[in-house]
Formats: C-alpha cells, sequence, structure tokens
C-alpha cells in the first residue's frame, strides 16, 4: 500500500480487480516467529470475469453489528471492576436458610469453621499484593 522502496508501485490490496494477494512468509529468527519477509504478489484481478468477483462482493458480511455499543461495557463499568479487583472490595450478600442446599442430615453447614481456599481467592491476594507494591 506504501512501498518503501521507489523501484515498487503502490497498490490497493483490496480492490478486486487491481489489488494483490498477500504472501505471508513465516521464519524464526533468534528463537521467535518472524514475518518481515511477507510480501504482496504482482497486481492480478481476485476472478477471471465479473460475474465470479460479483459473487465474492454480494457474500461480504456487515461488521457494524459487531462494533455496536452495546456490546461493550461503558468507561464508568469498566474503571468501577478495574478499581473493585485492585482494591480487594467484595459485595456480600445475605442468603437465606432455605436458599441453601441441604445437607445429606438435613442442617446447613457453617463455612465459618473451616476457611475454604479457592482461584478467586488466590486471585484477589495477588492483585492485592500488586497494588500494595504501587
Amino acid at each position: 500500500m506504501q512501498p518503501a522502496f521507489e523501484d515498487e508501485a503502490a497498490i490497493n490490496p483490496f480492490d478486486f480487480w487491481k489489488g494483490a494477494n498477500f504472501k505471508l512468509k513465516i521464519r524464526k529468527v533468534d528463537g521467535y516467529w518472524n514475518y518481515d519477509k511477507s510480501e504482496f504478489e504482482s497486481v492480478s484481478a481476485l476472478a477471471g470475469n465479473d460475474e465470479e468477483i460479483k459473487k465474492t462482493w454480494s457474500s461480504q458480511h456487515a461488521l457494524k453489528p459487531f462494533l455496536a455499543a452495546d456490546n461493550f461495557k461503558t468507561y464508568e463499568e469498566l474503571k468501577e471492576k478495574l478499581n473493585r479487583v485492585l482494591s480487594g472490595a467484595r459485595k456480600t450478600e445475605t442468603v437465606a436458610v432455605a436458599d441453601l442446599p441441604p445437607t445429606t442430615n438435613g442442617s446447613v453447614k457453617s463455612s465459618t469453621n473451616s476457611p475454604v481456599a479457592s482461584d478467586d481467592d488466590d486471585t484477589m491476594s495477588y492483585f492485592s499484593k500488586l497494588a500494595e507494591d504501587e
């Protein structure tokens, strides 16, 4: 699209008639995958005739529905969640005994006697430690 050298012509790779295919060249450099040798082929039409090109063009899908605002959280929601994670604050709610699942003997087990570690606790302690390091 914007050639680095003067002897190369600028092209629009997305043009159906004067576009170009992209050749992805992967190689390993210093133990990491590298794509810097990738390049565009010479200019060519997408298909042999206009009917095939029109068929391709008409089969495209709109991307606007994926970018709609209701697919994303607001800045305030994201900020509130970040602050909650960094501060370690949690919402606590009271649960009625009737809503708890019964145990084998019909009584409800108390969780105050034996605390159970969970992945959430590990994650929260990690982020709390990061926040303290600031």
